[in-house]
């Protein structure tokens, strides 16, 4: 089977490995779409603080059951599923409380452990989850991202009736806005500085938005709905940190949902002078990929608007070299493993 490995910062080579084999339990899936997210991008730059190389990456996925081990009752053959990519010892104390996505010993698959740049895979069956008849393979593929936002909204407590400001339009930022109102968020502002991702957040019906460049964040929000209830921070920046605490009301809620490469100063004092509430937030757990299938099949989160481009699994490399030259103009773009690469 055909493999994409990154040797080093920005180089991907193609190989020919053996096919794996599903033992007891375990789940053989043929994959057919992988999102390139963020963090991938970091790992491409060599910039990702936890990740070294050689690296198979591969997190966010859409697969179909090829072949299954003795003892699997949950799939068969032909299903279309995805599966949580976290690899966890089980043993840790926050495993033991069911907070295994903060495992003390985690690993993630396309990180710190192979990921899924291949056509087959194999899983626990305890990892796969089969998705509604129908999903499209890019619909399956934005589970993980839409996990994320789940997870993340729920660190905030309920969100029913809060006034939410969620700092960046990134497919996160925008899953994030869109999972408030689906949970019943009274009024949801979304900003970032690029016209592009604010207009895909409009056509993904999320009801205000504002570039930041041409009004700051916290004045825009007063003046829709008074100041934040709860802020997400969705960027990974110092200037985001910083807006989160000025914006949220006393008393209010910021969860930290962006991806920082480096530390940032925070205005501590005055996080204690307000009384606010500062969350951070990790990947997830299987009841937010649950609610994340559920949202996605029921049209409660649009995502047609976040799909960009598909890339022939062959144009790997082509595929980040088209997100540096659209930077601004870029939400998900995804491997395609049904496709051959153009001759």
């Amino acid at each position: 089977m055909l493999r994409a490995t990154m040797t080093s910062p920005g180089r991907i080579e193609f190989s020919d490995v053996p096919k794996p084999s599903a033992g007891d339990g375990e789940v053989l899936v043929r994959i057919r779409r992988i999102g390139i997210c963020g963090s991938d991008i970091h790992v491409f730059h060599g910039k990702h603080p936890y990740t070294s190389y050689p690296v198979v990456q591969g997190h966010e996925f859409c697969a179909e059951v090829a072949k299954t081990g003795r003892n699997v009752t949950a799939v068969s053959a032909g299903d279309l599923v995805t599966a949580a990519p976290q690899v966890t010892c089980g043993n840790c104390p926050p495993c033991r409380e069911g907070k295994y996505n903060i495992c003390d010993n985690l690993k993630v698959i396309g990180f710190q452990t192979g990921g899924v740049a291949q056509e087959y895979f194999v899983f626990p069956e305890t990892s796969v989850l089969k998705l509604p008849p129908g999903t499209s393979p890019e619909v399956g593929a934005l589970v993980e991202p839409a996990a994320v936002a789940m997870h993340a909204v729920s660190r905030a407590g309920s969100v029913s009736g809060a006034r939410v400001l969620v700092l960046g339009a990134g497919p996160i930022g925008n899953l994030v806005a869109q999972v408030a109102q689906c949970r019943g968020a009274a009024d949801v502002l979304l900003t970032d500085i690029s016209d592009y991702r604010l207009e895909i957040a409009r056509q993904c019906g999320v009801r205000h938005t504002v570039n930041a460049r041409l009004a700051p964040p916290g004045a825009e929000a007063r003046k829709i709905f008074g100041q934040a209830d709860v802020v997400f921070e969705c960027v990974g920046s110092a200037q985001t940190a910083a807006q989160a605490v000025d914006c949220v009301r006393k008393g209010g809620v910021i969860v930290i949902v962006g991806v920082f490469a480096e530390p940032v100063p925070l205005d501590v004092g005055l996080i204690q002078d307000r009384e606010l509430e500062l969350r951070g937030t990790l990947m997830y757990r299987r009841d937010d990929y649950i609610d994340a299938i559920r949202a996605l099949s029921a049209g409660d989160i649009h995502s047609q608007p976040l799909l960009t481009k598909c890339f022939p699994f062959r144009e790997y490399p082509q595929a980040y070299d088209f997100i540096e030259a659209n930077r601004e103009r870029v939400m998900k773009v995804m491997m395609d493993l049904d496709e051959p690469a153009a001759n």
